[in-house]
């Protein structure tokens, strides 16, 4: 429950998707990693909804099989269906 008064702003999930994005320095080319940091950027100015770098970060997770970020709920937190992230 501590967490949950924890109130997530762009910013800090900008935050978190850049450590995630860390994970991927050694396989990403220059093109893919400038893709990356460039939709977590603009997620952070708020022009595009959560759900475009989760989708990114999700594609790299399992095309480089990353099985620590696999396991996070924070790509998959709740069931697709519900839409949640899908808000700019």
């Amino acid at each position: 429950m501590e967490g949950l008064k924890i109130k997530a702003t762009p910013k800090k999930n900008s935050n978190v998707l850049m450590h995630m994005a860390g994970y991927f320095k050694d396989q990403l080319s220059s093109d893919e990693k400038a893709e990356l940091i460039e939709v977590i950027e603009l997620y952070r100015k708020e022009l595009i909804p959560l759900i475009v770098p989760i989708t990114l970060v999700n594609h790299y997770v399992r095309k480089f099989k990353q099985p620590y970020l696999a396991d996070q709920y924070y790509l998959k937190p709740h069931p697709i269906e519900l839409q949640l992230r899908n808000h700019v």
